[in-house]
């Protein structure tokens, strides 16, 4: 038994006689309960929404689209279209693929073929959306490789080759990630890479293995962003999900000062909540807490990391320790996010002004000579809607990188118009075309340089945006 485990099942058997009470042994008051209640939802934010992602992107009964089975890739054709709302602030940089694991039967057993000198990462994220392993270029090189991802709780052997790489949670999902330039020829490229990612659990590891159809099930709607959905819930279903979800998914042994302000309110890992139980107060105070709780988390996007020229970088990404409030923050706005040395996301909402981006104004961001962006991967500037997601426009185009043969202007600079009508035909190749309305940009810098000039230390800023007068 991990020591996860068993502080989770310590936890279950000691904390369920705890009363709801608060100071002096006194009933939670209303305040009190909506205080812990706003906690406790944070914490389980990333978790509740991980499995609402799960449930969407796995109903199906075959691999369809964006969609497959658990325990099966489902790799992406081409980037996805403005359309595409199962995850918040998508990429049209690279190419997923994707599979989510369940671990509580077995191990499941990863191969990934040469990829020559392509640019490639499989970050693996736990329950709670920490990326607990990372093969990649970057971490372990472009050859052929072969995992084994294992579950908190297993022990045993593996085949001779076959390397272990251990889960803390039994959920997994793998948001592998292929460099694709988007071209035809290169498509083709990458799918047959794509075609050779291989997944199979371990009794059927050098079998033959066909797997098993998917169950669908009618009830999950598959309408509603996934984001709405977990937006939407009550607190009553909210904290009974959460509750039910730690038991293969337990907490940290660093949770433990949490996991007793869980059971303040009558949250306790795999153990069923019930609210109506509560104290009418306690009811009362929980049943503000998903309001208080999403509110908390959108603003402290603007405290999510530093602040550079009206850019927020979000440090740290990836792995977040005990920082609650940080980590569902990613989650809300950027599900799937990777480690910060693997990329950085520097998000900008304003103008350097301090003026909300609007699709009713032009903008430009200048790049002086020789300071394009620092990384040893790509670089792309991304473009979505005030919900964090992809924009319908005349080019078809959501991104700007150096693949797009920007123009430069006559002293070296590169100029990168932000804006909803066309700055004109020989400008279009720098042109990323805006909503008429609000709008977010994100920079993405894969495998930042980590020498100076350096994106990780600072020592490289990003450009002013900058409203055209």
């Amino acid at each position: 038994m991990t020591t996860r485990t068993l502080f989770c099942t310590l936890a279950a058997f000691t904390l369920t006689a705890l009363p709801l009470m608060g100071g002096q042994g006194t009933p939670l008051t209303e305040e009190a309960a909506l205080a812990l209640g706003t906690d406790a939802y944070v914490y389980g934010y990333p978790l509740v929404t991980m499995e609402m992602t799960r449930r969407v992107m796995t109903n199906s009964a075959t691999v369809e689209g964006l969609r497959a089975p658990m325990g099966q890739f489902v790799n992406a054709k081409e980037y996805p279209s403005a359309a595409f709302k199962d995850v918040t602030a998508p990429n049209a940089d690279t190419l997923y693929s994707s599979a989510w694991l369940d671990l509580s039967k077995e191990p499941y057993v990863l191969s990934i073929p040469d990829e020559g000198d392509r640019y490639f990462l499989m970050p693996m994220l736990s329950g709670w959306t920490d990326v607990f392993q990372v093969p990649g270029k970057r971490t372990t090189g472009d050859k052929a490789q072969t995992y084994a991802i294992t579950g908190p709780g297993w022990k045993g052997d593996l085949p001779t080759g076959v390397k272990e790489l251990k889960s803390p949670t039994n959920l997994v999902w793998i948001l592998g990630r292929t460099y694709c330039t988007g071209t035809p020829e290169d498509y083709q490229a990458v799918h047959a890479i794509q075609d050779k990612y291989a997944l199979a659990p371990l009794s059927a590891y050098g079998k033959d293995y066909t797997p098993a159809r998917g169950q669908v099930d009618p009830s999950i709607d598959m309408r509603t962003p996934v984001r709405d959905q977990v937006n939407k819930l009550k607190a009553g279903d909210y904290f009974k999900l959460l509750a039910a979800l730690m038991k293969d998914n337990p907490p940290a042994s660093e949770d433990a000062p949490m996991v007793e302000t869980l059971a303040k309110i009558g949250i306790v890992p795999g153990q069923d909540f019930d609210i109506s139980k509560l104290d009418p107060a306690a009811q009362k105070g929980l049943e503000r807490v998903p309001e208080a709780g999403l509110n908390k988390i959108t603003a402290h996007m603007k405290e999510a990391g530093k602040i550079e020229n009206a850019w927020v970088f979000p440090v740290p990404g990836g792995q977040y320790g005990t920082e609650y409030l940080q980590r569902a923050t990613i989650a809300y706005f950027g599900l799937g996010c990777n480690r910060t040395k693997d990329a950085v996301y520097p998000t900008s909402e304003t103008d350097v002004d301090g003026k909300p981006y609007d699709g009713a104004n032009r903008y430009t961001m200048t790049f002086p000579k020789g300071q394009l962006p620092p990384v040893d991967g790509f670089w792309s500037l991304t473009m979505y809607n005030g919900e964090y997601f992809f924009v319908d426009n005349a080019l078809n185009r959501y991104t700007l990188s150096a693949r797009n043969k920007l123009k430069e202007n006559d002293d070296g600079s590169v100029t990168l118009y932000l804006q909803n009508k066309s700055p004109g035909t020989d400008l279009e190749s720098n042109w990323l075309p805006a909503p008429e309305g609000k709008f977010v940009l994100m920079l993405r810098l894969y495998w930042p340089k980590e020498h100076d000039p350096s994106i990780i230390d600072g020592s490289w800023q990003p450009p002013a945006v900058k409203k055209v007068q």
